[in-house]
């Protein structure tokens, strides 16, 4: 496989080979494709590659518009999440909640339970700083997201990203949320509670 790199100084392009990263590397920012599933991460200047949420690949390329992805493949073409059966803790979230309204609830690494109120109004969920919903990981996009309320109907959206919106285990451009929902995003689970 060959990259488009400028020469320096130069009018025309030279060819070179696409360099491979793997698991723990520090690669500069930028945006890398999985070489087993296709998935890509999104990193920043000191980011360090992970293993890929959706295989657990440890091989990536950085991704470029001038060269077509592994095998033609593209990011649509990975596995989705297949939703599981809801889990035991979302019992003590619903429990925990102490007043009415929309929630996304998640269990953190350390098994903390989160809890994410939904405004009236839209919802940003993303890497960025600015995102309501604050999920800070390569596999979700700066902008990857947006929850809008309207009354009583509730809907997400998604926001360009590289690794698509998973609701109930199914890709979604857009869909409506009821309690229970599961939502992936990135390597994120996230439920929707009405309490």
């Amino acid at each position: 496989m060959t990259t488009v790199s400028p020469s320096v100084g130069a009018d025309s392009f030279s060819f070179g080979k696409a360099e491979s990263f793997g698991t723990g590397r520090a690669p500069g920012p930028g945006t890398f494709f999985c070489l087993e599933c296709g998935s890509q991460l999104s990193l920043q200047e000191s980011d360090r590659l992970p293993d890929c949420p959706r295989c657990g690949g440890s091989s990536f390329r950085r991704d470029s518009i001038f060269e077509p992805m592994q095998d033609g493949s593209t990011t649509a073409e990975f596995a989705a999440p297949s939703p599981g059966k809801s889990p035991s803790w979302l019992d003590d979230a619903r429990r925990m909640l102490s007043e009415g309204g929309a929630y996304l609830v998640r269990q953190d690494d350390d098994g903390e339970i989160q809890a994410f109120p939904i405004g009236q109004g839209w919802t940003r969920i993303g890497r960025s700083a600015n995102a309501d919903i604050r999920l800070d990981d390569p596999s979700v996009s700066r902008r990857h997201a947006l929850i809008v309320l309207e009354g009583t109907s509730l809907r997400i959206l998604d926001d360009r990203s590289l690794n698509g919106v998973f609701l109930n285990g199914e890709v979604v451009e857009w869909g409506r949320l009821q309690d229970g929902d599961e939502l992936t995003v990135g390597r994120y689970r996230l439920y929707m509670l009405q309490a």
